[in-house]
């Protein structure tokens, strides 16, 4: 499974890795107390294992945060904090599989659960969990994204009910093919049963796939991206300041006397504090009123209460001071605010590169973008789906996300891309992507990439995409099918009860 995700991309290995954990959970009656404790101890030991491959490999990359010397922090601490930042959120995601099979575990023995009756609450239990970790401030590996950005026709079905929705497709298939497994004398139906079920879902998938966007002339714009490649050790300094400055500025006004609709820039492109009360002496603002086009402009703003700071996108029209500014909800911990400073005191405070914590956005913010409402996500808010169906569904007509990437490599570029085009098929909607190193990109509503940008180069571009109304049943209704799926299993399990206690 660990193999599945961006860059390597091989995705078909997600219909049959989770397969182990299928096994796991199928504990022969004859076992007595005594021995089934022991089996499931060891269940869930091999359970960390299949978790630690996945998570431990697909996250790798944070590894990347070391070195940090140049915060301050002494080589071995800097290797501790990178260690450290790896292991947590691998653990974080290692707890979805051992959660599952605990709980099926559980409910096998408790309520006598037939194989297919495993199948149905296994598909259910893991979309529950998946969907409560993605109500948590660390999430980033749900099983659905193993599938994007390659395998197009699966991916459709997040249309349908959000990114669970291929989650419980993936489940359900390995839990057919387990079951083939564990029964011999049956392995050729639940064989058939499994390849039905996948065919099913890539038939439904191409169907929604093969259905023209059918996008109007008049809702056209274009977006000229900037992609300013300036390193974040770079960017603190106050010679950093100033190149940001100079890069972005430079490159707005070159892109908008080539007659762009609007600028696109990265999350924190501008490392300074953007004072709403004094914005007119800003460069940026001056330079906004003298062009034609709207400027996105990542940056840091001050909190009313004039301590605290937002990491936030802000849309500068030539007409108006300021049209829309949305603040980022999902903050990185310990890179945007101290989780338990409270607890632990100013000492993990030193931990950070910002001076003062960042607080959240609200969740029910609306970006007036200059040209339309739009869905904006920053950074590796890209992960949460329901954040982006809650704007879209609130009048969003396309997606921007702003995102620094440094100093992550380009395999977390790539998956952070996947990601997005997650998101634009979910909701129907095209999305432009701006980032700091990579991968700057345009996705169109089927989730095919239009551009991507070359990792670690400075670049600027312009993209053609088209504002969008249609609702998706996932924006319509959200993630409808997992409580479904949730109430069904429950249902089915109480009946269970019923009739064997009669």
């Amino acid at each position: 499974m660990g193999l599945t995700p961006a860059p390597l991309n091989a995705w078909p290995l997600a219909w049959i890795a989770l397969i182990p954990l299928w096994r796991l959970i199928q504990t022969p009656k004859s076992l007595r107390p005594a021995q089934g404790e022991t089996k499931l101890r060891n269940s869930l030991l091999l359970t960390a294992c299949w978790g630690l491959g996945y998570h431990g490999l697909a996250l790798s990359w944070i590894t990347a945060l070391h070195p940090l010397m140049w915060l301050g922090i002494p080589w071995l601490g800097s290797v501790a904090i990178a260690a450290f930042a790896w292991a947590f959120i691998t653990l974080w995601g290692i707890g979805i599989g051992v959660s599952w099979v605990l709980g099926m575990t559980v409910l096998t023995r408790w309520a006598r659960l037939s194989p297919i009756s495993q199948v149905l609450v296994g598909t259910a239990l893991w979309c529950g969990i998946e969907l409560l970790w993605s109500l948590g401030p660390l999430y980033w590996t749900s099983l659905s994204y193993t599938q994007s950005p390659d395998n197009l026709a699966i991916l459709q079905l997040g249309k349908l009910s959000g990114h669970l929705t291929v989650t419980a497709a993936i489940v359900a298939v390995n839990g057919l093919l387990a079951m083939a497994l564990s029964m011999p004398g049956q392995r050729k139906q639940w064989c058939i049963a499994a390849l039905v079920g996948l065919l099913s879902c890539h038939l439904a998938g191409f169907v929604l796939y093969q259905r023209p966007l059918a996008d109007r002339t008049d809702a056209a714009f274009t977006v000229g991206i900037i992609q300013g490649n300036i390193p974040t050790r770079q960017k603190l300094t106050a010679a950093g300041i100033q190149q940001a400055q100079s890069v972005y500025l430079e490159g707005y006004r070159q892109l908008s006397a080539q007659g762009v609709d609007a600028v696109l820039t990265p999350e924190g492109a501008i490392p300074n504090v953007w004072d709403l009360s004094r914005q007119r002496r800003y460069r940026f603002y001056r330079a906004v009123q003298q062009a034609e086009a709207v400027l996105w402009l990542g940056t840091f703003v001050r909190a009313p209460s004039r301590v605290q700071i937002t990491q936030s996108l802000l849309a500068l029209t030539p007409d108006e001071a300021m049209a829309g500014q949305y603040s980022k909800l999902k903050l990185v911990p310990l890179g945007e605010y101290m989780p338990l400073q409270s607890l632990l005191g100013d000492a993990i405070a030193r931990l950070s590169p910002l001076e003062t914590n960042m607080i959240p956005g609200q969740i029910d913010q609306q970006f007036q973008s200059g040209l339309g409402p739009a869905a904006v996500g920053i950074c590796y808010e890209s992960a949460y789906g329901w954040l982006f169906r809650h704007q879209v569904a609130n009048g969003g007509e396309f997606i921007i996300t702003a995102s620094n990437n440094d100093p992550y490599p380009p395999r977390m570029m790539a998956q952070h891309h996947a990601q997005d085009v997650m998101r634009a098929v979910e909701t129907d909607r095209w999305a432009v992507r701006g980032t700091n190193t990579g991968l700057s990109g345009l996705v169109d509503p089927h989730g095919r990439t239009r551009w991507l940008s070359v990792p670690n180069q400075r670049v600027q571009h312009i993209s053609r995409l088209y504002r969008r109304r249609t609702q998706t049943p996932y924006v319509r209704w959200g993630d409808w099918l997992t409580p479904l799926l949730l109430g069904l299993s429950g249902g089915w399990i109480g009946y269970l009860r019923l009739t064997q206690r009669g």
